[in-house]
């Protein structure tokens, strides 16, 4: 790129910053900081241990928003400075940092946007399979791999709840998924996705298309958001057919709760004991009892149906097309990218930005 270009880039971002610096609120976050610091020295702080663990991530959560924006304030005072000294030699060494900089400033940019009650907390990602035989369970495999390559970027933590695969790819997937803002991110995953490429499993290679279903879950902190009774529960075990550590596979350990109002069904497997099982599952109905709350808050639980999305033509929310030609599309915000590989790679953070700001 030469030097105009780059100039460009950051006279748009510093123009971005300016029209948001109000927006950030740096001087109230740092009296929250103070009043937070305040009550962590408190005699008898830690004797409640979720209240101190609240009060901490709370912290650490400003301090961080400060420190990042402080740092992104100073980068758009010394960047253009470099970029106007730089010889022909070092323009590529900048180019690299005012990248670097501009995927910061975006990704920053966008967490701005999140003001839901749970879009700055954990998330439960699940993967069904939907219309289009073993090119559906491959597409879900390929979904798979999609989160966990993103997730890997973002530096998240995740943890395997249910897996049951087949010989063509994956069937279903439940996982947890623990960071800054995962739900926020990932909420714009929720929906129907579709393949349409040459199948592999197709003697004449034909040109197929299949669907897989991808609901995600903002992660319950506590059981003041949702109570379950226990007689509207049936609980099944069976022996689990997946990993998990010695002696899984050997026990009926794997957990089915069966949520009897709304006939909702969710299942873990992975744990080595059965109550760890039935702990992550009831995590997991829980979290989707949530969402249907979140979706219809202005009915009662046991009065829940929520519209069901089946995982086949015509409810889509995305296309994944790689024949007769390569391209990945949100249907909601029309966002594209012409690069599927990269899209499959775990670089979804363009349709995550788009669904953000059309919301």
């Amino acid at each position: 790129m030469t030097k105009s270009e780059l100039s460009e880039i950051l006279k748009t971002l510093t123009s971005k910053f300016k029209s948001i610096e109000k927006t950030l609120n740096l001087e109230t976050k740092q009296s929250k900081i103070n009043s937070l610091q305040k009550i962590t020295e408190k005699p008898g702080f830690w004797n409640d241990q979720e209240k101190a663990q609240e009060v901490s991530q709370n912290l650490a959560h400003f301090e961080s928003f400060i420190k990042t924006w402080s740092e992104i304030k100073n980068e758009l005072k010394d960047l253009p400075e470099l970029l106007e000294i730089a010889s022909k030699k070092e323009l590529p060494e900048i180019e690299t940092e005012v990248q670097t900089f501009e995927k910061l400033f975006l990704e920053e940019e966008t967490k701005l946007l999140f003001s839901g009650k749970y879009d700055r907390g954990n998330a439960i990602l699940s993967i069904h399979v939907g219309n289009g035989g073993q090119d559906a369970e491959d597409f879900c495999q390929m979904l798979f791999r999609m989160y966990l390559r993103f997730c890997e970027q973002k530096k998240f933590k995740i943890k395997i709840l249910e897996e049951s695969t087949s010989e063509s790819g994956l069937k279903s997937a439940t996982i947890e998924i623990s960071g800054e803002a995962v739900y926020g991110f990932l909420q714009s995953e929720n929906g129907v996705h579709r393949l349409i490429r040459l199948s592999p499993f197709n003697a004449k290679n034909l040109r197929q298309t299949s669907f897989s279903k991808i609901e995600v879950l903002p992660m319950i902190k506590n059981d003041t958001d949702v109570h379950i009774e226990e007689k509207n529960l049936r609980i099944d075990v069976f022996r689990s057919s997946g990993c998990g550590g010695q002696s899984v596979n050997t026990t009926d350990s794997a957990v089915r709760i069966t949520y009897l109002p709304l006939n909702l069904v969710v299942s873990c497997q992975n744990e080595k004991s059965q109550l760890q099982n039935k702990a992550a599952a009831m995590k997991v109905l829980k979290s989707r009892l949530l969402q249907l709350k979140i979706e219809q808050q202005t009915q009662k639980i046991e009065e829940l149906r929520g519209e069901k999305m089946d995982a086949a033509f015509g409810s889509q929310i995305r296309t994944y097309t790689l024949h007769p030609y390569k391209l990945v599309k949100d249907h909601r915000t029309n966002y594209e990218e012409n690069n599927p590989e990269k899209v499959f790679d775990g670089e979804i953070n363009g349709f995550i930005q788009a669904f953000l700001r059309n919301k």
